[in-house]
């Protein structure tokens, strides 16, 4: 049989060939999809490492790789052979594809493997670092050290949360130690009295009535402390119910200053100014604020001092402001005045009855509406706090 007779042989057999290759390929993506799932639910059962999957994929990929080429060879070498006799050299070929495939499948596990565990060694560096992290030793970092990748990212972002998570535990137990120290004081004045009162008070009245009204006292001080620490505990775990509503806030404001006239007229307390506007907000979580800041300007203005109240619109918010003449905040002291149990003045506070809370306590309020607080204070010139509150 010349090339002549052997050219329409060829062409049909390229034909079918191709044909079945078509289906040959669609066979293969639906096999290797259906691989990647069982090696998926296979993996997932028997936790496997992630250098043993890695590497798995690549012998995959080199062999669906490995069965497209070699079948183009295949077939071209057969389209265009001639009329030699060529089915000693199908077979050579064979065995070189053969023989090919396997040392290539055996270099991509030697050096896959290898690669992969390089590449994730940070990993396990990270993981033992981990595990040596405990919550009373938290000073601990992971090393980001090295080149820009996605694992270096990853520790960032670990170490990064770690610091807001030291942070948190440290402000609980200052938090902690603050309360207990609180606690401590009114418990201890009443004990001191409660002695005084076993060993004299039944027979002097003037220790009896002093006794009684320094534990009075107390009591309500300590009863104050417990109820704005469990006002902070909800904030915190976010179960302290505000319940929004449509009011006026001009209304809110008189009510505030006719209340405050009546318990104190030592100071000159005024409205400068109080338009009508209304506000989305809890009336009462709003008042017990407005009481917070306005009872700390009373608390450090001197007698025969001024604190003025406005309230009015601008850029559509509502916006309140609070100012006295009072003893005013130091630069230093400024920025930490809504730390729980902070104090600029410790002895002045005690004296006053305060918590220390107070402050903290209005911010949670404010911050739980949307809206800003501004503090402007000078020494012996006074403070201006002004409230931006969202309208209706």
């Amino acid at each position: 049989m010349n090339k002549s007779n052997l050219g329409p042989v060829f062409t049909f057999l390229y034909k079918i060939i191709k044909n079945i290759l078509y289906i040959a390929v669609y066979i293969l993506q639906f096999l290797f999809d259906l691989l990647k799932k069982s090696i998926e639910k296979i993996s997932n059962r028997l936790r496997f490492s992630i250098t043993f999957k890695l590497t798995l994929s690549y012998v995959f990929i080199f062999i669906l790789i490995s069965i497209i080429t070699n079948t183009l060879t295949l077939v071209g070498f057969i389209r265009y052979v001639g009329n030699t006799p060529y089915y000693d050299y199908v077979t050579i070929l064979a065995l070189i594809l053969l023989a090919s495939n396997v040392l290539g499948i055996l270099l991509i596990v030697l050096i896959g493997s290898k690669a992969s565990r390089k590449l994730l060694s940070p990993i396990d560096t990270m993981t033992k670092m981990v595990k040596e992290i405990s919550i009373n030793d938290l000073d601990k970092r992971l090393d980001v050290r090295g080149s820009k990748n996605e694992l270096k990212d990853l520790a960032i972002t670990f170490n990064d949360t770690l610091n807001r998570l030291e942070e948190s535990i440290e402000k609980q137990n200052q938090f902690i130690s603050d309360a207990s120290h609180e606690l401590r004081t009114p418990i201890s004045v009443i004990q001191g009295y409660a002695n005084l009162l076993n060993r004299w008070g039944k027979d002097d009245k003037e220790v009896l009535d002093e006794s009684l009204e320094a534990i009075k006292n107390e009591s309500e001080n300590m009863k104050n402390l417990v109820e704005n620490l469990l006002f902070l505990a909800r904030g915190d775990k976010h179960t302290q119910k505000v319940a929004k509503e449509d009011f006026p806030l001009n209304k809110l404001i008189e009510e505030i200053l006719t209340e405050t006239k009546l318990i104190d007229d030592s100071h000159i307390i005024t409205i400068e100014r109080n338009e009508e506007i209304i506000v989305k907000a809890d009336k009462n979580l709003i008042k017990e604020a407005l009481r917070i800041f306005l009872d700390n300007s009373i608390k450090y203005t001197p007698a025969g001092g001024t604190v003025k109240l406005m309230s009015y619109e601008k850029n559509g918010k509502g916006v309140i402001t609070i100012e006295d003449s009072g003893i005013g905040i130091s630069k230093e002291h400024l920025p930490h005045i809504f730390d729980r149990f902070y104090r600029t003045d410790k002895s002045r506070t005690r004296e006053s009855g305060g918590t220390g809370l107070g402050l903290s306590i209005a911010k949670w309020i404010i911050d739980n509406h949307s809206g800003n607080i501004d503090i402007d204070s000078k020494i012996d010139v006074g403070t201006k706090v002004t409230i931006e509150l969202p309208l209706r």
